[in-house]
């Protein structure tokens, strides 16, 4: 992977476009579903779920846009009008909203963001549209999303995609999702190896959530620290009053806090971004399915090349620099972009400005 350096973007541009992301999608989506939800109107995740279902699908005259089914899980296909003389490029991209909220018609923008880079003529992209807890509960949602990429690498020449350039991307919890696929498959001989994994902003540990991105960002929209725990156990069907547990570390064990700590250690986070000034609950927070930065050695050794995107103010920032720390340990190449004046979220902006893009520093 290579991307560009490029200038931050004009200051006051850039306050403005957060300040109006943040208040936009803090204030009145969760405010309103939060509200509503008290009241017995209507639940919070069903309010969220119709406004993002409200964000009209992406038109674009250079693409046959079609709707497939991989294994009874729904994609969606972005393919290039433009004829090719050789095999294409296959991504299929995860959304994000912690397992309970986002769609296709969500994700089918902005997930094209991270490719720019990329000729669109030859690449091949297939948004999953994974079952939602909490009707379907988890881990419905990772095994959709396996399901969908192994029928895909197995049919991949079906639809003109080369089986050794297929790409797993998801942002948020859809990158959780993207990283405990890439891990499912690595022992697997019945398919191909992925070509490369794509984390935008991804979560990736549920062990310490003192972590200095954590810290630093504990009350920075659009993701606040206890809004990250509360949303995590809903998606878990955990008891939200669990927070304080996982906010103390409560949730984990001598013996495997002194496991964690060479992968967890605040030691391994560069220091420009440090502060610039109840056993059974945890079961399924440590599980690799939920914290795939927590997946063991044999298995992090065989993953493909990576790309991660990182935001100086979110939360989840360390929990990217982490796992790339983890994956160079053991020699898998990695590019991070990091963007010193992003924010969780900040794709989609990108995708919604002209020329749709974002500054990597």
């Amino acid at each position: 992977f290579k991307h560009e350096v490029k200038d931050s973007h004009n200051g006051i541009q850039r306050h403005k476009l957060y300040i109006e992301f943040s208040l936009k999608y803090t204030c009145r989506d969760n405010g309103n579903a939060i509200f509503l939800d008290k009241l017995g109107i209507m639940s919070e995740v069903s309010l969220l779920r119709a406004i993002m279902d409200g964000i009209p699908p992406l038109k674009d005259k250079r693409l046959i846009i079609k709707d497939l089914i991989f294994e009874k899980v729904k994609v969606r296909l972005y393919q290039p009008k433009t004829s090719t003389t050789g095999q294409r490029r296959g991504v299929l991209y995860f959304h994000g909203g912690v397992g309970r909220f986002g769609s296709i018609r969500k994700s089918c923008k902005y997930s094209r963001a991270p490719l720019s880079r990329y000729d669109h003529t030859e690449t091949l992209l297939f948004p999953c549209r994974y079952r939602l807890a909490p009707e379907f509960p988890y881990p419905t949602q990772f095994h959709d999303c396996l399901t969908a990429t192994i029928h895909f690498m197995k049919t991949a020449q079906d639809y003109g995609v080369d089986p050794a350039r297929i790409i797993v991307c998801g942002d948020s919890s859809g990158g959780t999702l993207t990283a405990a696929v890439a891990q499912a498959l690595v022992n697997r001989k019945d398919v191909p190896k992925l070509r490369a994994q794509i984390l935008i902003y991804p979560f990736l540990q549920a062990a310490d959530f003192n972590l200095p991105s954590y810290q630093q960002n504990a009350k920075i929209p659009v993701l606040i620290r206890e809004r990250t725990l509360i949303l995590g156990l809903k998606y878990l069907n955990k008891d939200i009053s669990a927070v304080n547990i996982l906010l103390k570390g409560s949730h984990i064990s001598e013996e495997r806090r002194q496991k964690y700590q060479k992968w967890l250690s605040a030691d391994n986070i560069p220091h420009e971004f440090k502060m610039r000034e109840i056993y059974k609950l945890a079961k399924p927070f440590l599980e690799p399915l939920f914290s795939p930065l927590l997946c063991e050695d044999n298995v992090i050794a065989q993953l493909p090349e990576t790309f991660i995107l990182t935001c100086e103010y979110d939360v989840l920032r360390d929990d990217g620099l982490l796992y790339k720390k983890r994956l160079e340990d053991h020699g898998i190449k990695v590019t991070l972009c990091h963007l010193e004046e992003g924010f969780h979220g900040t794709i989609f902006l990108a995708a919604y400005s002209p020329g749709g893009s974002f500054p990597c520093v």
